[in-house]
């Protein structure tokens, strides 16, 4: 399995993830927007993902909520701001654990031929004290878990078309 390339340029406020995937563009956009999907790829390996809510249209909320083997709860949300299928995403995202740290993510879903698709995630934070905290505390790690869950998600789709 490829990883992310991480770029998170000194002093500025945003860090963008890279990733390919083997599979067509409408379907990673697809696992993107389809709650059951989600919960099936979305967050850590040893956590189990339920999406409590999930509209996905402008101005609408997504919330989902993880729980980890000892049976502590994680949840994040956001709202939506642009959805554009099948080529990107913007929302926002917080962390519920850390309130007030929001900060804005774009995604965007590029067609690398008819088969393959390179996922860019632009995440804009509103300070550079906040952005580096994320990325100290494991987020290049936690994208990659839940890529790699994603990679198998999608290759499982792909053998059912």
């Amino acid at each position: 399995m490829n990883k992310a390339k991480l770029i998170a340029q000194p002093g500025t406020h945003e860090l963008t993830l890279t990733r390919d995937f083997d599979a067509p563009r409408e379907l990673v956009f697809r696992a993107h927007t389809d709650p059951a999907l989600i919960a099936r790829w979305w967050g850590l390996r040893n956590a189990t993902t339920v999406i409590d809510k999930m509209e996905v249209k402008q101005g609408g909320i997504w919330r989902y909520v993880q729980t980890d083997p000892d049976g502590n709860d994680w949840a994040f949300h956001g709202v939506y701001h642009q959805i554009t299928p099948p080529e990107r995403l913007v929302y926002t995202f917080e962390f519920e654990g850390m309130p007030g740290h929001v900060l804005l993510e774009t995604i965007t879903f590029e067609a690398l031929g008819s088969s393959k698709t390179r996922i860019i995630d632009s995440s804009v934070f509103q300070s550079v004290v906040a952005r580096d905290g994320m990325v100290a505390n494991g987020m290049e790690e936690g994208a990659n878990e839940s890529w790699d869950n994603l990679d198998e998600v999608l290759e499982t789709l792909t053998k059912e078309a």
